[in-house]
Formats: structure tokens, sequence, C-alpha cells
């Protein structure tokens, strides 16, 4: 029988990472229809509000219910503002393993947003689900994806080259695809300690276990 993951929300001092709701889809469009979403991703641009319905209605709930990971809304605790995304994907349940990723609304960046959602995760994930690895895999020119990884106790385990197809914009405006690698990253249970400490040492809030 499949495992899955629990239909549940994680809160942080600042965030609560839930399900997506129908009420996201038009902040959920806007913030995927931008230009380093377009560069760093594989989503369609522009991206619409049909996309972000069929991500909500329909791709989220499977991706749970199949077992191969959970995607979170991240919304700000005060506002209830959505302010990202993060997912777990590709998830092996023999071997408790799973792949994090992340993205951020272009006015919610440089907040460490990113970090602050990734780290809840990953402790929700290794305390309360009982995994035993994470893997990031960032593009070799994505430094603030890099950062993130970095931040969280991520260590790099190589690259895999040639790997992945980014987009940059051509002259006329259009995306052109540009090859590159990928920076493998791992993330285990004994890689947390004392990385909330750093975390609110070098950003100036703390970022508790999960809830």
């Amino acid at each position: 029988m499949t495992s899955t993951f629990p239909d549940i929300s994680i809160s942080t001092d600042r965030l609560v990472l839930r399900p997506l709701e129908e009420a996201d889809v038009p902040a959920l469009a806007d913030m995927m229809d931008d230009e380093l979403v377009a560069a760093w991703t594989t989503v369609p641009q522009p991206y619409t509000r049909a996309a972000a319905r069929s991500w909500v209605d329909a791709h989220a709930p499977a991706e749970r219910t199949a077992g191969r990971g959970i995607d979170f809304a991240v919304t700000e605790f005060l506002t209830q503002r959505l302010v990202g995304v993060v997912q777990l994907s590709h998830t092996d349940w023999r071997l408790r393993s799973t792949e994090l990723s992340y993205i951020v609304a272009s006015w919610a960046r440089g907040e460490g947003y990113a970090s602050e959602a990734a780290l809840a995760t990953a402790q929700w994930v290794f305390h309360d689900q009982k995994f035993e690895r994470l893997e990031l895999r960032t593009a070799a020119g994505n430094t603030a994806s890099q950062q993130v990884a970095q931040k969280i106790g991520c260590i790099s385990e190589g690259v895999l080259r040639n790997a992945f197809i980014a987009r940059s914009r051509t002259e006329d405006g259009g995306w052109t695809d540009i090859r590159t690698d990928l920076i493998v990253w791992s993330l285990l249970p004994e890689d947390l300690d004392g990385v909330p400490g750093r975390l609110a040492d070098a950003n100036g809030f703390t970022y508790p276990e999960w809830n």
C-alpha cells in the first residue's frame, strides 16, 4: 500500500505552511508569472490562472494521494498573504527520502522566507515523518537557491553535468533554452544540529521547531 504525507499545516514564528486552496489561485498565478521563476523552473510562461487552478485542484492533491510528495502554500502568519510554495517530490518511502524545492514571490524575496519555510519542512519530515534524507537540486547559476540550501545546513554532494535546461530572455522579449549543470545537495537529520541558532544570528529572528 502506498504511503502518503498527512494533509496538515506547519507553523513558524512568521509563516504558516498549509495545503493549497482555491483562494490562492490569483496570487499563485501572479507569483509564478515572474522572470526568475521562468528562468529557473520548468513552469509554462506566461503562467495563467488556469494553470494555477489546475495545480491547486488536480496536481497538488494527486501528488499527495499517490504518495509522490506534498505541496505547501507558504503564507505570512499575520497577513495570510501567499509568499511562496514548498514542494516535496520524488518521494521514496522505503528509503525515507524525498526531494525539496521552493519558490518565493518576487515581492517577498530577501526576507528569509525560503530558508524559514524549507527548514520548517525539513524539521517536520525528519522528526514527525521519520525520513532519513532530503535532496535538493539547484541550477548552477541559481545562487539564491544555493544560499538557501547552505543556510539550512545542506551538504553539496556533486554536480550533474548538463542535466537541466534553464531559460534566458532573448532580444525580442521571448525565451531561449540554456543547457546547464545541476548541483546536488543533501540534508540528513543530524545536519540540522545548530542550524536554527545560526540562522537567528544571521537574520535576527528564530526558527522554532515545527508545530
